[in-house]
């Protein structure tokens, strides 16, 4: 056992730096694409695992667009509608059970264009 072991990790060490610097268009687990399946938000390159109820499978999806519905961020990294794009904060009344189910729901809105009216 002792001879497999260093072989193992010699392997392990000889392929793991090309893989490490391979530019990766697409993965396996991190790096995914809409519509793929995920277990975290992490995963996806849209940053949002998306799920329509508890009981679906969730998948990356784009994140909300300004006036669309949405979720603000949160810890569990999967949501029921997707977390806003970059530069729009999701405008809702976050509750204490909202926080707990995910289900604190709001719009998609431009922070500048909130200030001017």
């Amino acid at each position: 056992m002792a001879k497999v072991l260093p072989a193992c990790l010699l392997l392990a060490l000889l392929l793991l730096p090309p893989a490490l610097l391979a530019p990766q268009e697409r993965g396996l687990v991190f790096n995914l694409d809409t519509g793929e399946l995920c277990l975290q938000s992490a995963q996806c390159k849209s940053g949002c695992c998306h799920r329509t109820d508890g009981l679906s499978l969730a998948r990356c999806a784009p994140k909300a667009a300004e006036t669309q519905e949405c979720s603000p961020k949160s810890l569990y990294g999967v949501y029921y509608k997707c977390p806003c794009e970059s530069g729009l904060t999701c405008e809702t009344d976050r509750t204490i059970v909202g926080s707990i189910t995910n289900t604190d729901f709001g719009i998609c809105m431009d922070p500048h264009e909130s200030r001017r009216r």
